[in-house]
């Protein structure tokens, strides 16, 4: 038992982790300066709220990135696609993110607020095409078994990204302008621009390119659009039961996603300070975050995708019933740090298990497009359903609405056995086998029965 845990962990020691490391931190460094970090910066400067909420505005691409990402999977870009399609787009929205960074750096938010949210703008636009293609790279570089792995030390350089620019950020505000804050936060874009420079264009693009045939301009045109627009959702929609793969995305992080907005309200009810909210929530719960990721990447690689999808997803559900406890608590910040070690710790574990199977979902001749679909249709539970935690916690106590979210977890599990049954989990047949798979769903059928 021991030797094959070591065996799946000796991933975590191929150089392309390294790589990834920095490229997350790449990809999470630029989200705190146009939200948290940004919005101190414009209350610093004496912007009134109203104002900076509609800042805010300025996140738009973020959500909307599905719309520009088939460009991103199937352009070469001029000049830069000498270093092939994925670095090429790589290195060019890591140069528009520090242009843009060192924009926002020499613009007054209060003198020239246009200004602000035009580079502002730019930046996030950057910063979500950047999303668009290091998924894509990510998910081209690691095989299925590995994908896990890879998510975890992706989201680890992420995390490490968030507290450059978050906790970073801030402390050097304590010392110098915010102007010449942002010109040090530039410096993160460097370290995307350096690694993909040193990287290798990933093998599956390479072979998927090699086959490639030379067509007339008009035929390209055709070919693009196809592959483009048509492709990728003719491609998804031929599985089958692919709506219900689709409900599965919506409703798996549904139990997390839901009590995200409620959770600094939940904190303040119980009596947190400010100071005992960052110093839990900030630090020790990131630290927890990342170490639940990275068991998560062992899990996925020593047991496969499925299996981790259900346990981690079971106690991803029972991980909220500890706040019913904490709500019976009241405040105590030993019990704090109990609640957050538990929710941090079986969100990352489920996080990678997760994010495993949408990258395995991906077929390599979209996968920046199918991802970019894939992820936005996930972020539908936090960004709009989750919208109505508020008027729940209203008409209920807050040990009942907890109660209530954990029972949200069912849906999206009762779903997942449904799929293995009938062997539909789409792509992550590719990774388990078919024998695995029957494997798993006898399994299963074993601990229903």
């Amino acid at each position: 038992m021991l030797e094959k845990w070591i065996r799946a962990a000796k991933v975590y020691f191929d150089r392309r982790m390294l790589k990834m490391v920095l490229l997350g931190f790449s990809s999470g460094f630029p989200y705190l300066l146009v939200f948290g970090t940004f919005n101190l910066w414009l209350k610093d400067a004496g912007v009134s709220l109203a104002a900076i909420g509609l800042f805010s505005l300025a996140k738009a691409p973020y959500s909307m990135k599905w719309i520009w990402s088939p460009i991103v999977d199937r352009v070469q870009l001029p000049l830069f696609g000498k270093l092939g399609r994925r670095r090429g787009w790589a290195l060019f929205s890591q140069l528009l993110l520090f242009f843009a960074l060192l924009g926002m750096s020499i613009t007054n938010p209060t003198l020239n607020p246009w200004h602000m949210a035009v580079f502002a703008f730019l930046t996030v636009v950057a910063s979500a095409t950047q999303d668009i293609v290091l998924d894509a790279y990510r998910i081209e570089s690691f095989n299925n078994r590995e994908q896990g792995a890879g998510v975890a030390v992706f989201v680890l350089g992420y995390r490490i990204g968030t507290i450059f620019s978050g906790a970073g950020a801030l402390f050097l505000a304590a010392v110098m302008s915010w102007e010449d804050v942002y010109k040090i936060m530039t410096l993160g874009a460097v370290v995307g621009m350096v690694t993909i420079l040193l990287s290798k264009e990933p093998k599956k693009l390479k072979e998927k390119s090699a086959k490639k045939k030379k067509e007339n301009l008009w035929k390209r045109g055709v070919l693009f659009l196809k592959n483009a627009l048509y492709g990728p959702l003719a491609d998804f929609m031929a599985r089958p039961h692919w709506l219900l793969i689709l409900l599965f995305v919506f409703l798996y992080k549904m139990s997390d996603a839901y009590i995200a907005p409620m959770a600094y309200p939940f904190y303040d009810d119980m009596g947190f300070s400010k100071i005992e909210i960052a110093s839990v929530i900030k630090v020790y719960g990131i630290i927890a975050t990342i170490a639940g990721t990275l068991l998560g990447g062992l899990v996925v690689s020593r047991f496969g995708i499925i299996k981790s999808l259900l346990w981690c997803g079971v106690l991803q559900g029972l991980s909220n019933l500890v706040f019913v406890w904490q709500a019976e608590v009241g405040h105590n910040i030993y019990a704090l740090m109990v609640t957050i070690s538990v929710e941090n710790i079986s969100g990352g574990l489920s996080t990678a298990a997760f994010v495993a199977y949408l990258s395995s979902l991906c077929n390599v001749a979209y996968t920046a497009t199918q991802y970019a679909l894939l992820s936005s249709f996930m972020s539908l539970a936090r960004d709009v359903f989750a919208a109505t935690s508020g008027f729940v916690v209203t008409a209920v106590s807050w040990s009942a609405f907890f109660t209530l979210t954990s029972l949200m977890s069912v849906p999206a599990l009762l779903i997942l056995l449904f799929l293995v049954r009938h062997r539909s989990m789409g792509g992550a047949l590719d990774f388990v086998g078919h024998a695995r798979v029957n494997e798993v769903a006898d399994t299963i059928g074993e601990n229903r029965d």
